[in-house]
């Protein structure tokens, strides 16, 4: 409801829940800030005094920040007495503030206000005790000379957050903010995000790639700024890169969809690996009788490869295929793309292997995350895509995160689920590990490693049962419910809590708690697909939900958190083996056809090999050239051992990068490429939103754009193509693609971001899909039941312990950006083995002592470390280290239906190393 009132003697409109301030604000009146912050999750504090306005009829000053307008009010934004207010508090805080040219941001909006009203001194002593620099975190500078003790630090960790680290501490003038129990902030507990930083007014909080160690002075000045989006999870957040001198200074948070300014502390502090000295320069080609392995350092590439011309690179690199195509045929040679790249570059790249070799053997990185999710979501529902966003957990009141970590995976996301539980919503955390978000949890469902499905059937029993589920909605958009019923009727919670390890009553309550929900949603990640099982996981989670009603609306929904930057984007384009653009499938001649139109080339009908089953193809010979482009199979590939020996059995292997990769060791050539942040092109998030990402720097040395390449390659390999710029990509994706229907290059450029599906030129989007029908023949979900089945491997006497591996919060994937940045690679510089403490104790092993874990595939030694949060017969490790590489470990078993390796169980012995060496 909107209300009417006077400001500065103009009639204005104030709409419901809006302050004075941000009335005056919108109609472009200024009045001063210090401790209010208007982007989305500050609330108004009004405790810094800097924004007080004059309200007719009223004694007192009011703070415009809070206090909202009513119907006929006065407001006056700057008479004689609220400016001299507002001066006097200025003055005051300026007493206490290092003097501008020493301050450590000169350009805060602190200077900046104090500027405005013309004040660079104050009248008034300093009474403030000046407490020493902080400089103990990689990333932060905290010097509380500077605070004024405004609290944007503390709601910026609290509730925007939610991570509780920061509080205020002290009364009067010694107040100050302090980190958990007024510990450094390098040993706290603070997870890095920077929103402090980005949020604090003064300096007080910088980050320290501006902020000079020794004389404690910087700036927030750039030379310009340059908008585009993290290149890190499929979060998707906005972000501004800062420039100075042709290089990144700083990364800020932008208001996009799936940020709101927001990010996490790869985001903001990762992006250094840019500049890093060990990128790629100029063409590789390996030296003659050079031989292929892990034996080559990346700083000093020379021993094993020469530089070449850009022509003699491609010529080489191109002219190899072509030899093994002319004496083997087109299906000797297959492609990896990637998931860090853009739309553009993904829909080249498959469109390059499928009409340059004739085969659909192209594949990327959701083969080896989401695969079995993607199979389960096709055939329930008929659509790969998330069907509501992830900020619509604020809207539900029960929330299910299962198998997925999304405080350490996916920051962002996991702050509307911990603000949403904050409010009051139900969050069950499911999962073997009881991780970060269990803090915030109404209930923890710690099941065993494996028992995914018999713990979701138990509570679809209690559903089916106890009548809980919406009949209405399961005659109206379903089919296959009576099958499953009756699948379902040996689940009984009291003979799978054997199997799930929880108890009856727990299940029973957590299943009556979902069902009769208003709202509720589900998200999971890898913990629910890397299972041999994996689809069937998905199926029951999609089965739960369409049992209930739970999708369609606002506050309800399937949520798979998708992993990489553009995995959503480059599934949609196509990159993957048995799929064409908007996932039509290879084997339909329609589908073919329509494509063939478009592309004036003939495309096989059979469905290609997936990322694990070209790996056995190598091995057979039966594939003996490969195309790699921003992948890192030596590292990311299951029975890495194996998967490493493939490599090196390879004729040709060309690859595509931005550092010599593992893989690239392998390579017969190697392109240096262009990092995100030199790039032009759209990426897709996990919520389906499309985002222009755009060049802040130059790629280094004679390192060349991907696109350019991709179709240099293309050229020499008889594709007759002509797109000079990615926009000639992405018109022609919209020709094949609905999904991007009334989404334009130039509405992307004009806006950012736009959500699919999108019914008109300037609609928003549409954040929440399938309220109607569902894009299935019939237009309604299926239910299709899943068996509890057992992992591909259980423990035993030699391998008494359940590995299962993940990503760390500072840490991406194979390590090959994060560990090139100096913050990331500062807080977590080692590999590590988490533990139980009571497993460590029976072992002999001290948390920092050296062990060593062995599958049946082999070894690796690493340092442990206790985490109580585990069961007792888990072991957690990391993916990101090449001197530890986990997937040495893990079993290369397949899904049969997602086609997507076991990463999250394997058996597994650990012992103390010095106990191996006594032996």
């Amino acid at each position: 409801m909107s209300v009417t009132f006077t400001l500065d003697g103009k009639t204005v409109t104030a709409e419901d829940g809006e302050t004075i301030w941000s009335v005056a604000q919108r109609y472009g009146t200024h009045i001063p800030h210090l401790c209010h912050r208007p982007e989305p999750g500050y609330r108004p504090d009004g405790n810094c005094r800097a924004c007080m306005v004059e309200i007719a009829g009223e004694r007192t000053l009011q703070p415009s920040c809070k206090r909202e307008p009513t119907e006929g009010m006065d407001v006056t934004s700057a008479s004689p007495r609220a400016e001299t207010a507002r001066r006097m508090v200025m003055e005051l805080l300026l007493a206490d503030q290092p003097a501008q040219a020493d301050a450590h941001d000169t350009q805060s909006h602190f200077w900046q206000e104090a500027a405005a009203m013309e004040l660079a001194h104050s009248r008034f002593p300093s009474r403030k005790t000046k407490p020493e620099a902080d400089l103990s975190h990689p990333a932060m500078a905290v010097m509380l000379d500077a605070c004024i003790t405004c609290g944007l630090c503390v709601r910026a960790c609290r509730e925007v957050q939610v991570n509780d680290v920061i509080g205020m501490a002290l009364r009067g003038h010694d107040a100050m903010p302090v980190f958990d129990l007024s510990d450094p902030m390098g040993t706290s507990t603070c997870v890095a995000c920077g929103e402090c930083v980005q949020a604090c007014p003064t300096g007080a909080l910088m980050p320290k790639t501006i902020v000079n160690e020794t004389t404690l002075q910087g700036t927030r000045h750039a030379d310009e700024s340059v908008d585009s989006v993290c290149p890190y999870c499929g979060v998707g957040c906005q972000i501004s890169f800062k420039m100075r001198d042709g290089k990144i200074a700083y990364v800020e948070g932008r208001e996009g969809p799936a940020n709101e300014n927001r990010l996490c502390v790869k985001g903001r502090f990762g992006f250094d690996y840019v500049h890093n000295p060990e990128r790629l320069t100029v063409p590789l080609i390996r030296k003659p009788d050079a031989p292929k392995g892990l034996n080559v350092d990346p700083k000093n590439p020379w021993t094993h490869f020469r530089p070449a011309t850009w022509d003699e690179a491609l010529d080489h690199a191109a002219g190899g295929f072509d030899q093994l195509r002319r004496t083997h045929g087109g299906r000797s040679i297959a492609g990896f793309g990637s998931a860090k790249g853009s739309n553009e570059e993904a829909y080249l790249f498959q469109k390059l292997i499928r009409t340059a070799f004739g085969h659909n053997n192209v594949d990327h990185c959701t083969r080896l995350c989401h695969a079995s999710s993607v199979a389960a979501l096709m055939e329930g529902i008929g659509s790969a895509a998330v069907t509501a966003s992830f900020d619509e957990a604020l809207n539900a009141d029960v929330i299910i995160v299962i198998g997925a970590n999304p405080t350490e995976n996916h920051p962002v996301a996991a702050t509307y689920i911990k603000q949403a539980a904050k409010r009051g919503a139900k969050l069950i955390v499911m999962d073997p590990r009881g991780m970060a978000l269990r803090k915030q949890a109404w209930r923890l469902l710690q099941f065993r490693p494996g028992s995914d499905v018999a713990m979701l059937n138990a509570m679809m029993h209690v559903i089916v049962t106890e009548n809980l589920h919406d009949r209405a909605y399961i005659a109206a958009h379903t089919e296959g419910f009576d099958r499953l019923r009756q699948h379902l009727a040996p689940y009984t919670p009291e003979t799978m809590a054997e199997i799930c390890g929880i108890d009856a009553e727990t299940l029973r309550e957590v299943a009556r708690t979902y069902a009769t929900a208003p709202r509720a949603i589900i998200f999971w990640g890898m913990g629910v697909s890397q299972h041999i099982h994996g689809t069937d996981n998905a199926r029951a989670l999609i089965s739960l939900a369409l049992m209930c009603g739970q999708t369609g609306r606002p506050g309800t929904g399937l949520h798979p958190l998708r992993g990489q930057n553009n995995v959503q984007g480059a599934s949609d384009a196509g990159l993957i083996p048995m799929m064409l653009p908007d996932y039509a499938r290879v084997s339909i001649d329609a589908n073919r056809r329509r494509v063939e139109n478009l592309w004036d080339a003939a495309i096989a009908p059979e469905p290609g090999l997936t990322v694990v089953e070209i790996m056995q193809a190598i091995e057979k010979r039966q594939i003996r050239g490969l195309y790699v482009m921003g992948e890192n199979p030596a590292m990311s590939d299951p029975d890495a051992d194996h998967a490493r020996t493939a490599l090196a059995s390879l004729d040709h292997l060309v690859v595509q990068d931005i550092f010599l990769t593992e893989t690239a060791m392998f390579a017969d050539v190697v392109l240096p490429a262009s990092a995100w942040p030199e790039k032009t092109g759209t990426v897709t998030n996990t919520n389906r939103q499309v985002q222009m990402g755009r060049p802040a720097v130059s790629p280094p040395g004679a390192a060349r754009r991907d696109f350019d390449l991709l179709v240099a390659m293309g050229q020499r390999l008889g594709l007759k193509w002509s797109y000079t710029h990615p926009r000639d990509v992405f018109t022609e994706m919209k020709k094949l693609m609905r999904s991007l229907d009334h989404i334009s290059w130039e509405r992307l450029e004009r806006e950012d971001a736009v959500t699919y599906p999108c019914s008109a030129d300037d609609a928003p989007g549409q954040s929440i899909v399938f309220g109607e029908r569902f894009p299935t023949a019939s237009g309604r979900a299926r239910f299709v039941p899943a068996e509890a089945l057992p992992p591909g491997e259980w423990p035993d006497e030699d391998y008494p312990l359940i590995l299962t591996t993940g990503r760390q919060l500072e840490h991406w994937h194979t390590g090959a950006m994060t560990r090139r940045a100096r913050a990331l690679d500062t807080l977590e510089p080692e590999a590590t083995a988490s533990l139980h403490p009571e497993t460590l104790r029976l072992l002999d092993i001290k948390p920092g002592e050296t062990m060593r874990l062995t599958t049946r595939r082999g070894s690796i030694t690493l340092i442990a470390r206790a985490d109580p949060a585990l069961q007792r017969d888990m072991v957690f490790v990391p993916f990101a280290y090449v001197e530890a590489s986990a997937n040495i470990l893990t079993s290369p078993r397949l899904d049969p239906d997602g086609k997507i390796p076991e990463f999250k169980f394997s058996a597994v012995r650990a012992e103390k190393l010095n106990n191996i060496a006594a032996e």
